[in-house]
């Protein structure tokens, strides 16, 4: 792992996870064009994030069979190519199926998050999953800012063009900064499904940092998703280009992926996931109590933010530990319960939206905070010795 490497690696998977974000600021546009309500537009935002998480358990586990470096590249072009389906939808089905499509191939950031913890030195694997992670982050978080502009200035659909574009120049790139890297596995696909299947049923530490996980991001998913709309009502009366904005508020907590990964090699990252669920639970709080106004929004966004990426850079930095010749399949296992939370968060936060407008969605990311926190007491909440038949 070498400077150049970690940093192309960094900007690689901010740019790609960006392409699942790009739609939060634009959901209240595209339910114009399309004549969805909050709820089905809520819907589109979880159909694009359902399709990465069955991508997770196709997709990612091949990184451990396959040579990595033609895996990524191969999907990052198939990416470019669903971002133009989406920019072309005519209809809700086209728009549903090529949001399916995004978030499946988008699936491919997690083949890179692993390939560099394979890279990393054992000592410095936290610093170097926190360092590409913030990318990650603030992928996410800007992501909110580009669209919210661009879509404002030119439309909904110049943003998923100019995304296509820099796909298919990232997929180029990535033959020439990415290292060649060997499976040292040799499995079919069937006996690398039965081996993710032990890994659930012999790993607790697996099974609590993959539910912690999913109830982070519910809780970051649910907010996110809401927030255009909450911008739309009084006292705000703002638009996209606004909703995007905060993405820069939120790249401040962001920032401190790096700082958190150090913390967790030096303390333990189960330290730091506690720590996290208790700062989740105080940004949920200050969001009910002061959300109406700018200051205390844009408070209870950075305390939010950095939470979830506290939570996130712990979790897989404890998984990454655990089997050396596996990191794609404990991470499929990983992701797929953490966006199968995400999908819950999207259309959560829509429902709690139009059953009790903001106080909804707020009580929506208590509740998700308030069960992590007893589920971190319970250490292995989840028993699953069926799983492996």
């Amino acid at each position: 792992m070498n400077r150049r490497t970690l940093w192309f690696m960094t900007l690689a998977v901010g740019m790609i996870v960006a392409n699942v974000y790009y739609i939060q600021p634009l959901l209240a546009d595209i339910a114009r064009t399309f004549a969805l309500t909050s709820t089905g537009a809520g819907a589109v935002a979880m159909v694009l994030q359902l399709g990465t998480t069955c991508a997770m358990f196709f997709f990612v586990p091949l990184g451990d069979i396959r040579e990595r470096r033609a895996l990524i590249s191969t999907l990052i072009g198939v990416l470019a190519v669903a971002l133009a389906a989406l920019a072309l939808a005519r209809n809700t089905v086209w728009l549903c199926l090529a949001a399916a499509a995004v978030g499946a191939s988008g699936s491919v950031v997690h083949l890179i998050i692993p390939f560099a913890a394979h890279l990393a030195p054992p000592k410095e694997r936290g610093r170097v999953v926190g360092h590409v992670i913030g990318g990650l982050l603030l992928g996410i978080l800007l992501a909110r800012t580009l669209s919210g502009w661009l879509g404002s200035i030119a439309g909904w659909r110049t943003v998923y063009w100019f995304a296509c574009g820099l796909m298919a120049i990232l997929a180029v790139l990535t033959r020439f900064c990415l290292p060649e890297s060997r499976p040292t596995v040799r499995l079919h696909w069937i006996d690398l499904v039965r081996s993710i299947l032990r890994l659930v049923r012999d790993e607790p530490q697996l099974r609590e940092a993959s539910v912690l996980g999913a109830l982070f991001f519910l809780a970051f998913s649910a907010f996110w998703t809401t927030l255009v709309f909450l911008l739309e009502t009084p006292p705000y009366h703002y638009g996209a280009a606004a909703a995007g904005l905060f993405g820069l508020v939120g790249a401040a907590g962001a920032a401190g992926a790096p700082l958190i990964g150090r913390i967790a090699d030096k303390r333990g990252p189960r330290v730091t996931v506690g720590g996290a669920l208790v700062l989740g639970l105080v940004s949920f709080l200050v969001l009910a109590a002061f959300g109406h106004n700018l200051t205390g929004l844009i408070v209870g966004v950075v305390l939010m933010d950095l939470a979830v990426q506290a939570g996130h850079v712990s979790n897989q930095t404890r998984i990454y530990n655990l089997h050396a010749e596996a990191r794609n399949r404990l991470n499929s296992v990983y992701m797929t319960i953490y966006f199968i939370g995400g999908s819950a968060g999207s259309i959560l936060g829509a429902w709690s939206w139009h059953l009790a407008q903001w106080n909804g969605v707020c009580a929506c990311g208590i509740g998700a905070m308030a069960l992590g926190l007893v589920v971190f007491r319970l250490k292995s909440p989840v028993a699953v010795p069926s799983l492996a038949g």
